[in-house]
């Protein structure tokens, strides 16, 4: 998510913003639901529906969080019209946003805004380029071991994956897996793409992706023309990232992917465990 995205998106998040006279955050349903881009109320309360079933799975009285409210509207002429609203703690707002789908980025950066419990910018950028990163690598997971399976499945040697994979990290990097992992200073044992940075773990899944789709549009079943396709794919993606001045093999590594992952889901559990109540 760029940078001004998300100085745009906080802006408008915190512009939102209530205190009860407890000083308790909150923020009225009909307003998240224009922030998080839901155009019908009733496809809203279904969503809400299901942030309070999480809520009360998490242990969570739903009253203290969900707080039925009626709003009055103006209508045309002059008249008005109450409607039902709720009022919503920043809980009640981050379960909401974890049951809508993380391919909107209003509904993925409210995923990350509403768990961070600070209005400092810089957090909440680090937040989502934190989450960014974790879910660049699952994703590759995926479509790492459904191009194993499909390799399996089409050469019957489960050892074709590995030698293929390695095959199309040269390609990527102009040095064997290997290589890059000494160059990055990564043990062995452990898996060079927790260790890269975003951009470089999409292009690998990009490359992957590829391959799958070739595999299975091209019917390809031979393992040596299955290295080709990965080959060949990897080097288109080196190519394109040449073109835009980014060399994968001279980025500097980042962070354990697994260390960033406990850290992340730490600061949920805390988040989860001791929300603010509206009753309070």
């Amino acid at each position: 998510m760029k940078t001004d995205v998300i100085k745009h998106l906080t802006k408008d998040f915190e512009s939102y913003v209530n205190h009860t006279r407890s000083d308790i955050e909150f923020w009225f349903a009909r307003d998240l639901q224009h922030l998080l881009g839901y155009t019908e109320w009733r496809n809203f309360l279904q969503v809400i529906t299901k942030a309070k079933t999480s809520c009360e799975t998490a242990g969570h009285l739903i009253s203290g969080h969900f707080v039925d409210v009626n709003k009055t509207i103006t209508m045309p002429k002059g008249a008005s019209k109450d409607i039902p609203d709720f009022m919503l703690t920043r809980f009640a707002c981050y379960l909401i946003a974890q049951n809508g789908d993380p391919r909107k980025e209003a509904i993925a950066f409210a995923q990350n805004y509403f768990a961070v419990q600070t209005r400092k910018y810089e957090v909440i950028e680090q937040r989502i380029k934190d989450w960014e990163r974790l879910q660049a690598r699952q994703k590759l997971t995926f479509s790492e071991k459904e191009l194993s399976e499909l390799i399996f499945e089409r050469t019957g040697d489960e050892k074709d994956f590995g030698i293929i994979r390695s095959k199309g990290d040269q390609a990527l990097f102009g040095f064997t897996t290997a290589q890059m992992k000494q160059k990055l200073g990564v043990k062995p044992n452990r898996p060079l793409a927790d260790f890269l940075p975003t951009i470089t773990v999409k292009a690998k899944d990009f490359a992957t992706e590829i391959t799958i789709f070739n595999v299975k549009d091209k019917d390809i079943h031979q393992g040596d023309q299955i290295t080709g396709e990965h080959i060949t794919n990897n080097t288109s993606v080196r190519k394109l990232l040449l073109e835009r001045g980014i060399r994968p093999e001279e980025l500097p590594p980042e962070e354990d992917v697994k260390k960033l992952e406990r850290r992340v889901l730490s600061e949920d559990k805390k988040f989860i465990e001791k929300p603010d109540k509206l009753d309070e």
